[in-house]
């Protein structure tokens, strides 16, 4: 008999923090060319500035310190302004840190890949696996090609691994992907000039930081309450200055029609707004985005968010399956499906999730749920060809799946709707989903699909219950040896369960077919308490 694969253990659901800061955007119109040619000179030479400011952060590697940061600091500020340069170390700072993390996730995938290779090369050529594992290779030739496959990943990783002791990261600003378009302009149907003005709008910086307790919350591009942009120029551009202090105001106001007035109580009052100005060449219009952090968020306990129910929701590579359940776990009304296309662009892409989960809120705020459940998921260690083979398709399949844009939209877009966010650990829910749901929730009229069950097996995680149903007694310990009840009782249930139904046909021997209609309103025979408590009950009477 084969030996069961032990089960992990299964994580606790956990109220999901939502996002620590706010952006919006509007557009800057009606320019002159006068104003976008300060604009253009701004980017240019601040942007040339961030460049060498990151290159000689990349070089210092390890041996980065407070004082390299100032000295660095006060070079870039004989060159522009003190707040120009701040925002350029830190836009540096943070840069730096966002590609150490990502060469560490790097790292991982590496040794994930190597351990596979080295465990299915030290398997017998066809072993098939078992528990999990994977098995050998199909054929010589492809374990040979994976020898070779091994030397690639180790060098690359001890490559990587060095890099990262050192310090050393590699950065591309203007975005990696771009710089490669440049080798296929005729994939991308791009010219060669087209593809210039992109790369050097990419590369510009208009980025200035926020500073509470200055005016409107920001020094350096500043916003007045009723939409006036004033930007401080840097000292080398300071004659093209046409306000006073040296700043350029430009001709376009911005009102910012989404959260607006949360924007004007912040500028309003002083508070700290950051600015970042964005040439979008495509088209030829330009944009303001303002953002801002938000702190001492209320967090609903998860008690309180269970206490409505929840929506569990299974996420796909083409769709949300979504149900709702109440809040003892039990399925309510009929499952929803919410389609998008992961195809094109990636603006299409955002616009397919935004919509679908606009949908999903719109159907929450309808029915008063206040919470909404899904997975943990991170598919990081499940998108290398070394952990699936040759199953192409499933890892395309899985590398389809937007998990980290999903739950950062979700989180977002619950946080304004005023709705909690549940995450639930992936473990065997689709796979319990199918098998205790899916057969039980399908009707005449009804077809549930397996991700529909796999969305309750998730609402019933994230509300505290088990994810199995609760199954019928054995036939011996049914009442009356084979009777009535298809569910165990509750455990404050006593005595009974409630009425009996009418079974059609001889109960008992001396009861015949079609003699039990009415058992139960009659009253029960011979049983003592019942009965001498009827006998005192008519003694008193009489």
């Amino acid at each position: 008999m084969a030996e069961e694969k032990p089960l992990r253990a299964v994580a606790r659901p956990f109220v999901a923090h939502g996002p620590s800061g706010v952006s919006v955007r509007d557009r800057l119109k009606g320019l002159t060319s006068g104003d976008e040619l300060v604009l253009r000179l701004i980017g240019e030479h601040m942007g040339r500035l961030a460049s060498l400011d990151l290159a000689r952060r990349v070089r210092e590697g390890a041996d980065h310190s407070s004082q390299t940061w100032a000295a660095r600091k006060r070079e870039l500020t004989a060159m522009s302004s003190s707040r120009w340069a701040g925002s350029v170390t830190s836009g540096t700072h943070d840069q730096w840190g966002l590609s150490r993390r990502t060469q560490w996730q790097h790292l991982q995938r590496l040794d994930a890949g190597i351990r596979t290779v080295r465990h299915r090369l030290s398997l017998p050529v066809g072993e098939k696996g078992s528990r999990g594992k994977p098995g050998g290779y199909r054929s010589k030739h492809e374990w040979f090609v994976k020898t070779r496959r091994l030397a690639i990943l180790e060098t690359e990783s001890e490559r990587v691994r060095a890099e990262r002791e050192a310090g050393k990261v590699s950065v591309v600003r203007g975005g990696r992907r771009l710089l490669n378009t440049r080798h296929n302009l005729d994939a991308a149907g791009l010219t060669e000039q087209q593809w210039r003005q992109r790369w050097e709008a990419a590369r510009w910086f208009l980025t200035a930081d926020g500073e509470s307790g200055k005016r409107y919350g920001n020094e350096t591009i500043r916003v007045t309450p009723d939409g006036e942009i004033s930007i401080k120029l840097p000292a080398p551009l300071a004659h093209h200055a046409n306000a006073e202090h040296g700043r350029y105001v430009l001709a376009s106001r911005v009102s910012f029609p989404h959260r607006g007035d949360q924007w004007r109580d912040r500028v309003e009052t002083n508070r700290s707004v950051a600015y970042r100005i964005h040439h979008d060449t495509t088209t030829g219009r330009w944009y303001l985005d303002a953002s801002w952090t938000r702190k001492d968020l209320p967090v609903v306990p998860l008690d309180a968010l269970r206490a409505g129910g929840a929506i569990g929701v299974d996420t796909n590579a083409d769709h949300l399956a979504a149900w709702r359940l109440d809040e003892h776990g039990n399925p309510m009304g009929a499952p929803r499906r919410f389609d998008y296309d992961l195809s094109g662009s990636v603006s299409h892409r955002d616009a397919q999730l935004r919509h679908a989960l606009t949908r999903l809120l719109s159907w929450a705020r309808a029915t008063g749920v206040r919470a909404i459940a899904i997975e943990d998921l991170d598919f990081q260690d499940s998108k290398t060809r070394e952990k699936h083979g040759r199953k192409k398709k499933f890892r395309q399949l899985i590398n389809g799946i937007p998990t980290g844009k999903l739950r950062a939209r979700l989180l977002s877009m619950c946080a304004e709707a005023g709705i909690g966010v549940i995450a639930v650990d992936p473990a065997y829910t689709s796979i319990w989903g199918a098998e205790h749901w899916q057969k039980p929730l399908t009707g005449t009229h009804r077809r549930t699909t397996r991700h529909a069950a796999a969305s309750v097996a998730i609402g019933r995680r994230a509300l505290g219950h088990p994810i199995r149903r609760r199954t019928t007694p054995p036939r011996q310990h049914q009442s009356d040896a084979g009777g009535h009840r298809s569910a165990q009782a509750g455990p404050g249930d006593r005595r009974h369960e409630g009425t009996r139904p009418r079974v059609v046909g001889p109960r008992t021997r001396s009861v015949g077919a079609e003699r039990g209609r009415n058992a139960a309103t009659q009253p029960i025979q011979d049983r003592s308490g019942w009965a001498q408590d009827q006998l005192f009950d008519l003694h008193d009477h009489f």
